[in-house]
């Protein structure tokens, strides 16, 4: 599951920071906030979206309906919407203590954007309110709660802020209880503060050169052998050298696996499930004949786009890997394999709200079933690399051990010293058994959650 780009938000102040003052609506009547009832309605479908079903979030913001709104008006509510999957257990937590019986969803709503706008955006607090009270009253569910909404959040604007984030209240219980069990207490809360973090942007170079030359105007730090995390906000095709195609976004968790591997000068290389297209360009940037294949006709096109933005080519197939009639067998064979996608909610907070705890048993037998698929499509001594952005052991450590203990012929390679400074990886996220379990909290700044085995054939 390809990262969205992230709708930033203008700002935020501090969870403990007390409010600053407010500049007084103009004289005119005129709409208190430029963007206007129409963005925040939209964030509000956006967070019920999310929550209703996965995938919810990018139905919606793909819809119609949506895209009739002006581009300022759908940034605004985006960032909106995200902030508040980003809170929402924290936001719901305090909604609870401010009421006798917690009040109904469409409420809730309501009072979730107004909180994140009061304490999270630079909306000044009297147009947080306002417009959250109009929304109320245009709906015969919510204006009976109008009085209440107003009373809730210029009480808390009264507090002067809100109180340090319980961890536990930031993501659904369930999760909780499966990263306490599974990386401990300290590593748990580490993992849902950084859910309340805005990530930066990565990109990878095709050389180090273009990365280093860049560096300024991208207002970037370098990361391993050929990323950049970039400072810069806004519209990435207004960034230098987009257009002349010198790099291409993908998170640095994201480029590990192709960047365990040295030069594929002469090697052929299949990549599974390859839109949107990262790691298709690595293999290229290496030196590898690439063959592509994705089952999702949209995401091929945005893999195709890259190709010919970069000037580069590949092979490229819509097809399901598991139907895939190819009597071809690759030097490498590279699988980022459909997972749950808790991994990505520093940019995706919608995954941990939208995922059910069956869907990770599900997605654990797709997995199962196209490891076997794809293993004899591995050359005698070739190199075979899955990859899962999920945090959860049953799509990494668990579904690697039962392939090994299935494919006899197949051995973990642990990377050397020299691969994981190329890949740039934190040593927090080396295990001691060879794959690599990149938590978000490892990295300053954060990362993607992946796993990552990297596995050889035998001669």
């Amino acid at each position: 599951m390809a990262p969205r780009p992230p709708a930033r938000p203008q700002g935020k102040r501090p969870l403990s920071a007390k409010p600053a003052a407010r500049t007084a609506p103009d004289k005119t009547g005129a709409l208190e906030n430029d963007i206007g009832i129409s963005a925040r309605i939209a964030a509000i479908n956006l967070v019920e979206a999310a929550l209703a079903k996965r995938g919810g979030f990018d139905e919606v913001s793909a819809g119609a309906e949506f895209n009739k709104l002006s581009e300022s008006e759908r940034a605004f509510a985006r960032a909106l919407s995200l902030l508040v999957l980003r809170r929402i257990g924290q936001l719901d937590h305090i909604i609870a203590k401010k009421t006798q019986k917690m009040p109904p969803e469409a409420v809730r709503s309501l009072l979730r954007i107004g909180m994140a706008q009061i304490f999270f955006m630079q909306v000044p607090d009297f147009a947080a309110v306002s417009t959250t009270v109009r929304i109320a009253e245009r709906d015969n569910k919510t204006r009976p709660f109008k009085g209440l909404i107003n009373a809730i959040l210029r009480g808390l604007i009264r507090e002067g802020g809100l109180r340090e984030v319980n961890p536990k209240k930031l993501v659904p219980d369930w999760l909780w209880q499966r990263w306490l069990q599974t990386y401990g207490e300290d590593n748990a809360a580490a993992l849902a503060l950084t859910l309340t973090e805005e990530p930066l942007t990565d990109l990878v170079f095709k050389t180090p050169a273009d990365r280093d030359a860049l560096l300024t105007a991208l207002e970037g730090e370098a990361i391993g052998a050929v990323s950049l995390r970039s400072n810069l906000r806004g519209d990435l095709r207004h960034w230098a050298d987009y257009e002349a195609g010198h790099w291409w976004v993908q998170d640095i968790a994201a480029a590990t696996p192709v960047s365990l591997l040295g030069d594929l000068t002469g090697k052929t290389a299949l990549d599974v499930c390859a839109a949107p297209g990262g790691k298709t360009l690595q293999l290229i940037h290496k030196g590898a004949e690439v063959v592509a294949i994705d089952r999702s006709k949209g995401r091929l096109r945005r893999l195709e786009e890259n190709l010919h933005r970069l000037n580069v080519s590949a092979e490229v197939h819509n097809a399901d890997a598991a139907s895939f009639d190819d009597p071809r067998t690759f030097d490498v064979v590279l699988v980022d394999a459909p997972c749950s996608a808790t991994g990505t909610y520093r940019r995706q907070p919608d995954v941990l709200w939208g995922t059910r705890p069956a869907d990770i048993a599900k997605l654990a037998d797709v997995q199962h079933r196209l490891l076997d698929t794809l293993a004899p499509k591995v050359k005698p001594g070739g190199d075979f690399l899955y990859c899962t952005c999920s945090l959860e052991r049953e799509e990494g450590e668990t579904q690697i051990l039962a392939f090994l203990r299935r494919n006899t012929d197949f051995t973990l390679v642990k990377p050397d010293a020299e691969a994981l400074a190329r890949a740039g990886v934190p040593v927090a996220s080396v295990s001691p058994q060879g794959w690599l379990r990149l938590l978000p909290h490892h990295r300053k700044g954060g990362q993607d959650g992946f796993f990552v085995a990297h596995m050889r054939r035998g001669a």
